[in-house]
């Protein structure tokens, strides 16, 4: 096996050595095209007449022109190839090839007709005039750049109400997305993701670190977030937490055929380390502190552990694209190659991912059909991140190698001069003697057909089946002989998933015009099928079996839904929705649930129509029901029996045999429902390039699906899921968009959202309790069983349960002594008190794209505010007796052990929660438009440079200030990414 894993690295050095030649190969064939050149002239006008100032510039370049007086224009030196790019302020941009054409008359249209944009929504598209809901779209345009490897990093911050919290540095990682807050307490609060009409399983794929990082983000479109019930509700079951839409790039009809080759190399390195006490601090410690066998346990070396086990990360991104039509017929294709090495030794993700994209019309145009594929393999080498956290706590006076166990140091027991099965082990080792790897496919491939009765071209038919499979497989070896697993006999274990996920959904809707009448009617029928198969067997080295399970599970969901949209005058807009929905996880007498919503929207720039200020100016009121059945389990409401482990076996005479344990349920599960309200006022203001737009909502979710402690000998369990209080959120948001500066050579455009958001646990039991604490949660690093956080009526999920600590007049925590705060003379549990939130109230995002000439330059950036963290760094190694802990081994302290002085673990301190608001450049940009400097005629030629996690502003004194959850136990470490890449279009 240790062969096998040497071959693989090998391989991957090899492949990517030839896939970056390969690459620049292709991206510099296309610099000896030449093309002839022309003058171009023409106009720019609007319906009310000439646009004097217009600016109409070659796309790529810094050569343009303004139109003059009358709106007039020359441009020389113009190849075929060149696209020409016509706006001004007040006016929607437009883009032309210019082909063999030299006389152009183009007419802009004002901001308000911009909003005849379409955008993606549930089962369909609207006219973004036309929308009720609160929807926003973000284009490929204002992603995110950079080392950009799995699609949800596209548009952090660009979303006010949408937080979407990186999980971690590691390879593929993906990332905790939550739109306007959680919904849930233990249900699931992940957004449904809709991608090219299917609807992804929310549940994650074994051996894969993130479900979403089998999409290519070189292949999306755009992003569209659907954030209110009234938007959402169309989705019913899956939509309590909102929905994002995700639409992949598409040919056009009639286009040229077009090649895009892009190549980005990547270099990571770590940020910061967690600071921690020299070898020369911590043998003082161990000298002033240690008795003389802990003293004999001081090396000579001085080793910096976290410096061992990082290390500088290359990476590589190389992508190819055809786009454009085949005998009239939209087509896309591409393939693309990632490599990505993690900062922590021996992680690795290696993507190959094709998309196929081909969208025929039939019948006149009558029939159009919509095929979409999508596939990838990815694999992966996990490294263990276990060497992080042991890393900080490793012994810095020890060297790296030294004991026959493996060649590592390691911690021996004195008595059998073996691994001391206490002791931390070898962080370096950890990471070099572990093989844990997997191989991960995926295929999410559709098929629509949109046919156009020819009888009543009013209605259409509209059918979508779509299929989502994955299959994985994975091992994990640890040699026999070495301490990290020298009691079980080392390693040799294995797994498999697959997942077979099928869609179909079919509606009918007819649109028709009366007058000053709309109507806009649709009724279908959707049918989910989500079935998984697992295998996982863990034995030693030897063969000896510890556990070997199998087990497939299936559930369904059937549902029928409709929607109405009445628009009279084009001014007032009305939408109604209900969508009826059948979960197989629930008994027959609560399987179905009804979740209906209406909406709004009053157009008052319509009020105002030849206003040369507002360009755009609707008022939107939303209200729907929302429901949630995305549990654990698919069977909760079933008895259920679960075969026993091998080492919990029955004797019946001398036969060991395995027994069926009785599992805990509850028959009367039911649906989660979440009920919002919204109220909403979209706004863009012409001459000054403004848009913008304010939320204010308000979420209410009732008979939680929670896990509960029950009493002793009521269920076969001590804690069950079932359906138990109420939450609630209320918030606003603003998102403002400036384009500030809009001329022929600089076009800066800024925007910034904010968002304030409140949750709030209203009801916990079915019986009021006023002597109810609520449930402990949050579980840390130290101890047995400890916990932090608390969900309680009245305050914010998982808000913090501490101690309050006291200090002396210099302002030193006085160790083991805490406020009584319920006055009784003594300290216990019921002293412990609710303080902070690991949520930030206040979140914003501000980014900027600035171009001069041939340069650009942009940054992304985003803040939380009022959100907590508990330190569990601190908390375990800021304490002197984790250094000295009597067995037979020492561990390294960090220096807030000055500042505490704490001889002993004080886990439950209100001391180490930490203010953890934080401003983090996520991102910062520049591009060069190579045109000019190659002479290039037939191509675009584009390089650029980005840095992501730039640098973080915060008073937290651990590593990062964004943990999930609140609880900073040793989180594999955000990079620092500089990124160079070339990308060339012809």
């Amino acid at each position: 096996m240790k062969a096998k894993f040497t071959s693989w690295i090998e391989g991957l050095k090899q492949a990517k050595e030839k896939n970056l030649i390969l690459s620049f190969a292709l991206i510099f064939l296309a610099v000896f095209s030449v093309n002839a050149q022309q003058t171009i002239s023409g106009s720019v006008s609007s319906k009310e007449g000439p646009i004097p100032g217009a600016s109409i510039a070659i796309k790529g370049t810094s050569k343009g022109v303004a139109a003059d007086s009358k709106g007039q224009f020359s441009i020389s030196n113009v190849t075929s190839n060149n696209v020409l790019v016509i706006s001004s302020i007040g006016y929607a941009s437009k883009e032309i090839t210019v082909g063999n054409q030299t006389v152009f008359n183009i007419t802009l249209d004002t901001d308000a007709q911009s909003l005849n944009e379409v955008v993606v929504i549930g089962y369909g598209s609207q006219k973004k005039k036309d929308l009720t809901g609160a929807v926003v779209s973000i284009s490929s345009v204002d992603f995110q750049k950079g080392n950009i490897v799995t699609p949800d990093q596209l548009v952090a911050g660009k979303v006010a109400g949408v937080q979407i919290t990186s999980n971690g540095g590691a390879p593929g990682a993906g990332s905790t997305i939550r739109i306007r807050s959680g919904s849930s307490l233990n249900a699931n609060n992940d957004p449904l993701i809709v991608i090219d009409g299917v609807p992804l399983d929310n549940n994650g794929i074994t051996g894969a670190a993130n479900a979403l990082s089998f999409i290519n983000p070189n292949d999306i479109e755009s992003f569209n977030v659907l954030k209110d019930a009234s938007a959402t509700a169309i989705y019913g079951s899956r939509a309590s937490n909102g929905v994002i839409l995700i639409t992949t790039k598409k040919g056009k009809k009639g286009d040229d055929i077009k090649v895009s080759v892009s190549s980005v190399a990547s270099s990571a390195q770590a940020r910061a380390y967690v600071d921690v006490l020299s070898a020369a601090d911590f043998t003082s410690i161990i000298n002033s502190k240690g008795t003389a066998a802990q003293k004999a346990l001081l090396g000579k070396s001085s080793t910096d552990w976290q410096r061992e086990i990082y290390r500088n990360a290359i990476s590589i991104d190389n992508n190819v694209s055809i786009t454009g039509s085949i005998k009239n017929m939209p087509v896309r294709a591409s393939v693309g190659y990632l490599n990505q090495n993690g900062i922590l030794k021996t992680s690795n993700m290696d993507r190959i991912s094709t998309s196929i994209g081909v969208s025929p019309s039939f019948l006149n145009n009558s029939l159009k059909v919509d095929l979409n594929l999508k596939s990838s393999i990815i694999n992966n080498h996990f490294a263990n991140q276990g060497a992080i956290g042991t890393a900080v706590g490793f012994d810095p006076t020890q060297a790296v190698t030294g004991s026959e166990f493996g060649g590592y140091f390691e911690w021996l027991d004195p008595a059998t001069k073996k691994p001391n099965s206490l002791g931390p082990k070898n962080p370096v080792a950890l990471l070099n003697l572990q093989n844990d790897h997997s191989t991960v496919k995926r295929t999410i491939a559709n098929a629509v057909f949109d046919y156009k009765m020819p009888f009543l071209p009013e209605l259409r038919a509209n059918a979508n089946i779509a299929i989502d499979k994955s299959s994985s497989e994975g091992s994990i070896y640890i040699p026999a002989g070495i301490a990290n697993s020298y009691d079980r006999g080392g390693k040799d274990g294995s797994y498999s998933q697959s997942k077979d996920n099928k869609t179909f959904e079919f509606y009918l809707n007819y649109v028709k015009n009366i007058g000053m009448h709309k109507v806009d009617i649709m009724g279908g029928y959707s049918y989910q099928d989500f079935l998984r198969e697992n295998t996982d067997l863990d034995k030693n080295v030897a063969g000896t079996v510890f556990n070997n399970t199998f087990y497939k599970t299936q559930n369904t969901l059937v549902s029928f839904y409709g929607r109405a949209n009445y628009t009279l005058n084009d001014k007032y807009l009305l939408t109604f929705t209900l969508r009826n929905d059948g979960s197989s996880r629930f008994s027959p007498e609560n399987r179905w649930g009804v979740f209906p919503s209406a909406a709004a929207a009053w157009k008052i720039s319509e009020e105002f129509k030849n206003s040369e200020v507002i360009s755009d100016l609707k008022l939107r009121l939303g209200w729907g029901v929302t429901g949630q059945q995305d549990v654990f389990s698919d069977y909760p409401y079933l008895a259920r029996y679960t075969t026993s482990e091998p080492n919990a076996q029955y004797q019946l005479g001398s036969t060991f045999s395995n027994t069926l344990r009785p599992e805990g349920y509850d028959a009367n599960i039911k649906w989660e429902q979440t009920t919002t309200k919204n109220i909403g006022l979209d706004f863009g203001f012409k001459k000054i390039g403004i848009t913008g737009s304010i939320d204010v909502y308000q979420k209410e979710t009732k008979d939680l699906l929670s896990v509960i402690p029950v009493p002793a000998g009521s269920n076969l369990t001590n804690q069950i899921l079932t359906n138990v209080g109420n939450l609630e959120n209320k918030g606003v948001e603003i998102s403002l968009n400036f384009n500030p500066i809009h001329t022929a050579r600089v076009n800066w455009d800024f925007g910034v959202n904010a968002t304030y958001n409140e949750s709030n646990i209203t009801n916990l039991t079915k019986v009021k309790d006023p002597t109810y604490q609520g449930i402990l949660v949050g579980g840390i690093s130290g101890g047995v069983g400890n916990t932090i956080q608390i969900h309680s009526l009245g305050y914010a999920p998982y808000t913090f349960f501490v101690y309050q600590q006291v200090y002396d007049k210099s302002g030193k925590p006085i160790e083991g002594l805490y406020v009584d705060r319920n006055g009784d003379g003594k300290i216990s549990s019921d002293d412990r008190y609710r303080y902070q939130s690991p949520n930030s109230k206040y979140f914003l995002g501000a980014s900027s794209n600035l171009s001069i000439d041939d340069f650009s330059f942009g940054f992304v950036l985003r803040a939380n505010l009022g959100n907590y963290m508990y330190n569990n760094i601190n908390s375990n190694n800021g304490v002197y007796r984790a250094a000295t802990n009597g067995n037979n081994f020492l561990s390294n302290l960090v220096p807030n052990v000055y500042d505490s002085g704490f001889n002993n673990t004080q886990y439950f301190s209100d001391y180490y929660i930490q203010n953890a608001s934080f401003l983090r450049v996520d991102n910062i940009n520049f591009g060069y438009n190579l045109n000019r400097l190659l002479k290039a005629k037939k191509y675009n030629a584009q390089l650029s440079l980005n840095v992501q996690n730039a640098f973080i502003l915060t008073k937290y004194q651990g590593l990062d200030p964004e943990v999930g959850g609140g609880i900073d136990n040793n989180m594999y470490p955000r990079p620092r990414t500089i990124s160079l890449g070339l990308q060339v279009n012809f």
